[in-house]
């Protein structure tokens, strides 16, 4: 029996109705890992540095995607919460062709000064070349990245968590088999990984444009709409902390790769690049459940279900805390292996990514509670305290401790960089989620 947004969630149906977000966001993950590791053994680790380069680029002029969907999503839920089926409908078009918009504008924008911007961000001139050939692809691609993660958001609030599995599994699979094509046989260099990653995220932003214009089988279908402003403008600030949170995260990106430029060179940056590949992964974990769980939460709210919304809450936690300890484990473990995987070809270098991704990995044990608080004001409509938090999270603490660290404890400080902001980010979102309790009465 398919789960509804108003049904009661035990342990059990809150983890089955999360997980297709969860293996969604992970398979999304793969992009950037499977980019990585093609480019890195097929092509070299300068190209390697390369992509990890331009990628927070992208991110960033993909970043309105992240704040239409996620601020979007919650609006619309909790409009059909509120029971206006119809009119949730026709706010979830409007966002849909917002999207599109304005990532089409973005992507042509980009594309006009991507070598200012290669430079801008650190490229040297061993790298610039593989800077360009990856970045006019990933650029003009922007829009089509952009509906993709917009479309992930909702299907979950259509309560079709599984279909935007599919979408997200055909995705990969496509992915993976042009890199392997462009990379290999038709030997493209780091250029075929930017037209494999291109051309499966039309797979996921194209094709369920296609499939919520035909006859509904979820909560949400295209419909005639029209420009409600006041909505968007809601939209666009409930979504601000995601828009926050995926430009810091590329703007710290940026700053991480500057320091390891300064310190130690393009092999610092291939070290960095394989920690943040498998961080995507692990963190993927944390946003597919704050994504899958924000529509219920959204849902109760506006349906002024106090119950269900502190059950919700509770519960989130308590899987929050075991994942976060889990996480930790695993990335201990994996550690070596994972690096053999990505640059096994350079002892050196190999050596640097398990020390440095072995200090990495105690950032799992906090970063789930901020990613988690912020995503949760998120669905409770209120975007200034989610954005406040993965400000703090993404942006202060991480560009703060990656300035100070390395001052005194050198290429060590910038492997604990993270892990320091990732236990303040905690602290501030738990102070924040103790602040508000009263006003939504979910403890």
């Amino acid at each position: 029996m398919a789960i509804k947004l108003s049904d009661h969630f035990t342990y059990g149906k809150l983890l089955r109705f999360t997980m297709p977000s969860i293996i969604m966001m992970i398979c999304t993950s793969l992009y950037s890992i499977v980019d990585g590791l093609f480019v890195s053994n097929l092509v070299g680790e300068n190209a390697l540095s390369a992509v990890n380069i331009m990628f927070p680029v992208a991110m960033i002029v993909g970043a309105v995607g992240f704040m239409l969907g996620s601020g979007g999503s919650a609006i619309v839920a909790r409009t059909m919460g509120e029971g206006r089926r119809e009119l949730a409908n026709q706010y979830f078009t409007m966002i849909i062709l917002c999207v599109l918009g304005a990532g089409v504008a973005l992507s042509l924008l980009a594309l006009c000064f991507v070598e200012p911007l290669a430079r801008l961000v650190g490229a040297s001139d061993v790298l610039m070349d593989d800077c360009l050939a990856y970045g006019a692809v990933v650029l003009g691609g922007s829009f089509v990245f952009m509906l993709q993660v917009t479309f992930q958001t909702f299907f979950v609030t259509a309560e079709l968590p599984k279909i935007g599995l599919f979408f997200s599994l055909i995705s990969g699979v496509t992915n993976i088999t042009l890199d392997y094509l462009f990379m290999g046989p038709m030997h493209m260099g780091v250029a075929g990984a930017a037209w494999g990653t291109v051309l499966s995220y039309g797979i996921g932003g194209a094709l369920p444009l296609l499939f919520f214009l035909k006859p509904p089988m979820g909560a949400l279908r295209l419909c005639p709409t029209k420009l409600y402003w006041r909505e968007l403008k809601n939209a666009c600030v409930n979504g601000s902390s995601e828009l926050m949170s995926n430009l810091s995260s590329s703007l710290i990106g940026i700053l991480f790769n500057l320091q390891l430029m300064r310190m130690v060179g393009e092999m610092g940056v291939a070290a960095y690049s394989v920690m943040m590949y498998v961080d995507f992964a692990f963190a993927a974990i944390f946003l597919g459940f704050s994504m899958g769980s924000g529509p219920i939460v959204s849902y109760h709210f506006g349906a002024g279900h106090e119950g269900e919304l502190k059950s919700i809450f509770h519960k989130s936690g308590a899987i929050i805390g075991i994942t976060s300890v889990s996480m930790v484990a695993l990335a201990e473990l994996l550690s070596r292996p994972l690096a053999v995987a990505f640059v096994g070809y350079s002892p050196e270098l190999m050596e640097m990514t398990v020390h440095g991704f072995r200090i990495f990995a105690f950032g799992y044990l906090t970063c789930g509670l901020g990613i988690y608080g912020s995503g949760f004001f998120t669905a409770l409509c209120n975007g200034a305290v989610s954005a406040l938090i993965s400000f703090l999270r993404t942006f202060l603490f991480r560009g703060g401790m990656v300035l100070l660290l390395p001052a005194f404890l050198g290429l060590d400080g910038v492997w604990l960089a993270i892990v320091a902001a990732d236990f303040l980010g905690a602290v501030a979102a738990g102070l924040l989620i103790w602040k508000y309790r009263k006003r939504y009465h979910y403890l």
